[in-house]
């Protein structure tokens, strides 16, 4: 028989955005990541998956840290190996669509801090809100991945994969993302969709998924044989659960074979040492939790993803509700086909959940709506892969015309009136994106910042006595 011909497996490394965003909500500080950096570039990573998604709200939010700062000191570690994030499209990292020009400028900063690969995506797989972030990452010479956010439904044939794919690479993508954001692609499905996508497209297809049900390592390990050309993974202290497999483990799993990425187990080991005591140290004051370390085959059955049941299940706490969180599983899927079937990743799990906790706590469908519902079901976010139950959508939002036309297309530049509406606080460029995405966080975080460098807090500042307490 003759010998395979060699084909090693490219693996990112997530322990610095994605990990640490699915089991401790994304509270990992700069400083408890810059000392293994140095350890990290030696690896031989395809790339460091470490800013983008959750980390910039977060890192203003609750960490008090500028996300541009922390995203050069990664940049000047690390030597050798590309730095990846992600990207929600026309929402940037934010919940809203924004204008062309703030998504085009965001791109723009983002490659040059530090990025090299941006993968982009939209909760609703609608490309005409991947067009303008894609075409700025590629005028700023960076590597535009799209992401297709997986999920299954009758909509969600072979051939809407294959369809997509298509169209991803005819947009100018560099390589194609299967985001699979819960954990719901099984081994057999996942030799069938990488088969097919292989065929259709000529680009490299990197897999993503979570552990949140159990069977991520076969998943991948399949898909690798099928031709998969990266996955992501994530150092052991962080790894499974509703994080991704480990490194080590998947490292290991293709050694001796052509997949084989030929990683220092010892190296990777040392990575580990360093990650292993902030482990033990969430897990005792509560900040890592050990629901979410588990497995939960429940996620193929709602299509719930992890961070999507820990929310669903302090909403119903807060209500005095947590007695029906069985119905509000079996609500999700209702709401979501009422919804037109769209993936369940940020921000459209949140509306999906929060509108069936609503619809089971008050006792009647949809008496209740929320602001995001009825944005979704007048087209403010894009088009869905089915149409809405139309029942549903006149009793959500009553006369109201749908929009049908890329919702960005309604918005007017923004970037300049942002600019002069900070200019205040402005002390780098970067300023002016911090304040588009999360105006009140990062007015706080300025504030904070400037209290900082003078030794002053505003906050407790009283103007009228002219006392500014240190």
């Amino acid at each position: 028989m003759a010998e395979q011909e060699k084909k090693p497996i490219k693996i990112t490394e997530t322990v610095l955005r994605d990990a640490h965003q699915s089991l401790i909500a994304t509270r990992m500080t700069t400083e408890q990541m810059l000392p293994i950096i140095d350890k990290m570039d030696q690896v031989g990573y395809h790339a460091v998956e470490c800013w983008g998604g959750a980390t910039f709200d977060a890192s203003l939010r609750f960490l008090k840290e500028d996300p541009w700062e922390r995203l050069r000191k990664l940049r000047a570690g690390f030597k050798k190996t590309k730095l990846q994030m992600l990207f929600r499209g026309q929402n940037i990292l934010g919940y809203n669509h924004y204008a062309d020009d703030v998504v085009e400028y965001f791109v723009q900063k983002s490659i040059a801090n530090g990025i090299d690969i941006i993968r982009i995506f939209d909760c609703l797989n609608d490309v005409r809100n991947l067009e303008t972030a894609v075409r700025a990452a590629n005028k700023e010479n960076g590597h535009a991945q799209i992401a297709l956010s997986y999920t299954l439904g009758d909509a969600y044939t072979l051939d809407y994969w294959k369809d997509m794919a298509k169209k991803i690479e005819g947009m100018g993508a560099k390589s194609l993302c299967i985001k699979d954001m819960a954990g719901l692609l099984t081994p057999y499905n996942a030799t069938e969709l990488v088969t097919a996508l292989k065929e259709s497209v000529s680009i490299p297809i990197d897999l993503h998924t979570h552990y949140t049900s159990g069977v991520a390592s076969m998943t991948y390990m399949k898909a690798v044989e099928a031709g998969c050309d990266i996955i992501d993974t994530a150092i052991s202290p962080l790894a499974m659960g509703t994080s991704q497999p480990a490194t080590e483990v998947m490292a290991k799993t293709f050694e001796g074979t052509p997949y084989d990425p030929g990683f220092d187990q010892n190296l990777l080991a040392e990575i580990a040492n360093h990650f292993a005591p902030m482990r033990e140290e969430w897990l005792k004051t509560g900040r890592m939790s050990t629901k979410v370390l588990g497995v939960n085959i429940k996620t193929l059955m709602y299509q719930v993803p992890g961070g999507m049941l820990s929310n669903l299940v302090s909403q119903l706490d807060e209500m005095g509700a947590s007695d029906r969180f069985q119905e509000v599983l079996e609500e999700v899927p209702r709401v979501r086909k009422d919804f037109g079937e769209p993936p369940l990743v940020t921000p459209s799990s949140q509306i999906v959940g929060t509108q069936a906790v609503l619809n089971v706590v008050t006792g009647e469908r949809y008496k209740v709506v929320t602001k995001e519902s009825k944005k979704l079901l007048s087209g403010q976010f894009g088009q869905t892969v089915k149409p809405f139950n139309k029942e549903v959508q006149k009793k959500c939002i009553g006369d109201t015309e749908a929009i049908t036309c890329r919702p960005a297309d309604l918005i007017k530049p923004q970037l300049k009136d942002i600019e002069e509406e900070m200019k205040q606080y402005k002390q780098q460029d970067e300023d002016v994106l911090s304040y588009a995405l999360f105006p009140q966080v990062a007015t706080e975080f300025f504030k904070y910042r400037e209290a900082q460098q003078t030794k002053i807090d505003s906050t407790v500042a009283s103007e009228e006595n002219k006392t500014y307490p240190v």
